[in-house]
């Protein structure tokens, strides 16, 4: 039976300071500490990238513990890991780092991009791992915009961009440790879908550019309310563009398991913090340079 999601949270995308950048960040928040499994969404750009103003210069720095996802909406960037990867990912693209037991990566607009200026705008996804997959090997997947499955409404004014998960026919390239729903959307005036999510599943829409009428009764509007999140008590979601909008939406399974986190690393206990910390003293995350 097909029941509709009810709204548990509405709330802004506040402007942090994160070293010389500014980013929107609605998770954490005020009230909402985390949506396990998600920890954490940073809304960077747009920043009008050039010569003389390039801020988001991420040199090398390590993680474990979690997956740190990069889905881009506007400019490029060039990865490199510890594992070898060096890759550009450009507007539609993503990059999916399972940190395991320890990566290193930097991330920066590619060379050629800062020469010829424009626009930089993504989201970064922190999700959580389970316990036992804390410390497998880690994983680079990247996904070029054109490679990446998309479903259209009716109409055609709504595009959804299955990254990871699945929805009606499509099912996404990403290889999850967890059961996880990762979409994009760009939607016209006008154009409305219906989202399936897990009844299990926690689950939140954010808003990029736009906006939108959700569940026909709450509105999301850029610079205004940009986060939706919802209980855990039906198995759809729908929305309504009131005009030109770019969204994320994100499912997931619940960990339900004690989170400790320090800086780049997550872990389960204060103990496995420090081991993290130790281990990335000592080399044994890799090198990069």
């Amino acid at each position: 039976m097909k029941t509709q999601k009810t709204i548990q949270h509405k709330v802004t995308s506040p402007l942090v300071n994160m070293g010389p950048i500014k980013l929107r960040q609605p998770l954490p928040t005020e009230g909402i500490e985390n949506l396990d499994p998600f920890l954490l969404l940073h809304h960077y750009g747009p920043y009008a990238i050039s010569e003389f103003n390039n801020p988001f210069d991420l040199g090398p720095h390590p993680h474990r513990g979690f997956e740190p996802i990069t889905l881009l909406f506007k400019g490029e960037q060039l990865h490199r890991d510890s594992l070898g990867n060096e890759m550009v990912v450009k507007a539609g693209g993503v990059q999916w780092t399972t940190a395991g037991r320890g990566i290193i990566h930097a991330e920066a607009p590619t060379k050629e991009f800062v020469k010829k200026g424009g626009e930089l705008e993504g989201i970064q996804l922190w999700l959580n791992l389970p316990a036992k997959d804390k410390m497998i090997p880690p994983n680079y997947q990247h996904l070029e915009d054109a490679q990446i499955p998309k479903l259209f409404s009716d109409d055609k004014k709504v595009q959804l961009n299955i990254i990871a998960g699945n929805q009606s026919t499509e099912k996404g390239l990403i290889k999850t440790q967890t059961e996880v729903n990762v979409f994009t959307a760009i939607a016209d005036e006008n154009g409305q879908m219906e989202i399936e999510l897990p009844k299990n599943h926690q689950s939140l829409i954010y808003l990029l550019e736009g906006e939108i009428l959700v569940n026909n009764s709450e509105i999301l509007k850029k610079g205004e309310n940009q986060m939706i999140t919802f209980n855990q008590d039906g198995n759809f979601i729908q929305f309504e563009a009131k005009k030109q909008s770019t969204l994320l939406i994100i499912s997931g399974a619940p960990i339900k398991e004690k989170v400790t986190q320090y800086g780049p690393y997550v872990m389960n206990t204060q103990t496995e913090i420090l081991e993290a910390m130790r281990d990335f003293q000592q080399g044994k995350m890799g090198h990069l340079y």
